[in-house]
């Protein structure tokens, strides 16, 4: 049996400015954008490629907004991520890979798949991680 990872919620303060930011910014796809009443709105939105959503709402979640973090984007291409972000207006950390040592600045040396990393976060202070995979990204 196949087990599909499909949306995962993104806790958030004003549903308006993070739709702004996830659709502007991001260039995440809106599947839907749902009201019902004044208490309840849930917009789903798909990263592009992506097969998992996110969905940001009015009576969806009962985490407090920006407490979501580590959430990961896969990428081919770690540097021209990085510079799409901030062509897009993104505040994005610098690169950082890992090592015996710990966090240390700049992408892998040797720029092995799932080794570097870069960060932001949205309106709200939810954390997301851009991690390349050169190989086949998930």
């Amino acid at each position: 049996m196949d087990w599909k990872l499909q949306v995962v919620v993104v806790p958030v303060s004003d549903v308006d400015a993070a739709r702004a930011f996830y659709v502007e910014k991001l260039g995440f796809k809106v599947d839907t954008d749902y009201r019902a009443g004044e208490d309840f709105r849930i917009v789903q939105l798909t990263p592009p490629g992506s097969a998992c959503s996110i969905s940001i709402g009015k009576g969806v979640a009962k985490a407090k907004p920006g407490s979501a973090q580590g959430m990961h984007l896969v990428v081919t291409d770690l540097d021209a991520a990085r510079a799409e972000l901030i062509e897009r207006g993104v505040e994005v950390g610098e690169p950082f890979h890992f090592d015996e040592g710990g966090v240390r600045q700049g992408a892998d040396p040797k720029r092995r798949d799932y080794a570097s990393f870069l960060s932001f976060e949205d309106p709200d202070g939810n954390g997301w991680l851009v991690q390349e995979v050169k190989g086949s990204a998930k």
